[in-house]
């Protein structure tokens, strides 16, 4: 931060020279030398602000896509087609990862040194500590260390090659879970049992949809960080948040008779209830609430401070969203389906 000042607005580059107050000279380097940042710092390489920008030079922070998928399948090339390469590329041709052998193939083993031949031998780019397949192949020949290959449409390894939409296990749409239903149940890693549209017709069956109809998303907030207990015994900061909430549209806090700040009963298909304040707010849609995930330390309308060791409670307490949030399990990102569910709401009496 304290070189804001040598960076050009519009390009995101410093604007050259050495600053008369941190004497760092920053010439050429992107703004925060963004990732990937390649080789030692002798070779001044400026970061990538744009992936695969193939109208820039590496050495300028441009690139190509990734050969990062071998270099063929079912007999057809995965490496990018004549004329795809980064500009002032020697190989302008698609090619694979660069390691020692490629690097032999085409005759530019002998632009290492001695030290980093003997650093190089038998290893990949990503593997040479001395950082000298990466200078050859960026600095010296304008080429990507990690190759340059097609983009891929079709991911043959994921559970739709292309893919597609499927509704959640748990919505508020059985028209849209019946023209996109997710997967079929499986076994993951080859052994893990994994349910997908038994759940998903479950709740169909038990019209879930109608009896909590509103869909719930957690989040976070700017004053706590992950599950809270230490910014939540932060005064300052328990000051700023000093309870737990669930934002809901005026539309449905009217049809439910609840009013601004009144604590409601959030309940969800776990058969959870949680006690929170109303805060009514148009920032969410009628059929639509959101509450943060920092909160814990009440279960069911129960302050659990008595069970706390003397003087270690936090400040703020309040109940966890993800005692509402249910069952799920994504196998592209392979994460749990914790962050959205559906609820209702109601107004305590």
């Amino acid at each position: 931060m304290r070189n804001m000042h040598v960076f050009d607005v519009k390009t995101l580059r410093a604007k050259g020279g050495k600053d008369a107050e941190t004497g760092y000279d920053l010439t050429g380097d992107y703004f925060g030398l963004p990732w990937p940042c390649y080789g030692t710092p002798e070779m001044k390489h400026p970061g990538s602000p744009n992936l695969y920008d193939t109208s820039r030079h590496v050495m300028d922070g441009g690139g190509n896509f990734r050969a990062n998928f071998g270099v063929e399948r079912d007999g057809t090339s995965l490496l990018a087609a004549d004329g795809s390469h980064s500009k002032g590329a020697d190989l302008q041709t698609g090619y694979p990862e660069f390691d020692h052998v490629l690097l032999k193939k085409l005759g530019w083993w002998d632009e290492l040194s001695e030290a980093e031949k003997k650093a190089a031998e038998g290893k990949n780019w990503k593997t040479d500590a001395s950082g000298g397949i990466i200078r050859v192949a960026m600095k010296n020949h304008g080429c990507h260390p990690f190759g340059n290959a097609r983009a891929r449409a079709v991911v043959w390894n994921f559970p739709d090659p292309v893919p597609k939409h499927r509704e959640p296990l748990y919505g508020n749409r059985p028209d849209l879970m019946a023209k996109y239903p997710t997967h079929d149940d499986r076994k993951t890693f080859w052994r893990m049992p994994t349910l997908f549209k038994s759940v998903q017709q479950r709740n169909l069956e038990n019209k879930v949809h109608e009896k909590f109809p509103i869909v719930l998303t957690s989040g976070r907030l700017v004053e706590y960080e992950g599950g809270g207990e230490e910014t939540r015994s932060n005064p300052w900061l328990a000051e700023l948040q000093q309870e737990a909430f669930v934002e809901l549209n005026p539309k449905a806090a009217a049809d439910r008779g609840i009013r601004h700040n009144e604590y409601v009963w959030l309940s969800s298909p776990t058969g959870a209830r949680l006690k929170v304040k109303a805060m009514v707010t148009e920032r969410v849609g009628p059929d639509h609430a959101f509450m943060p995930f920092h909160f814990s330390g009440w279960w069911q309308g129960k302050d659990m401070k008595a069970f706390y060791p003397e003087g270690a409670a936090p400040i703020v307490r309040g109940e966890a969203v993800n005692t509402a949030t249910t069952y799920g399990y994504d196998s592209v990102t392979m994460m749990q389906e914790t962050k959205t569910t559906v609820c209702q709401i109601e107004r305590i009496a």
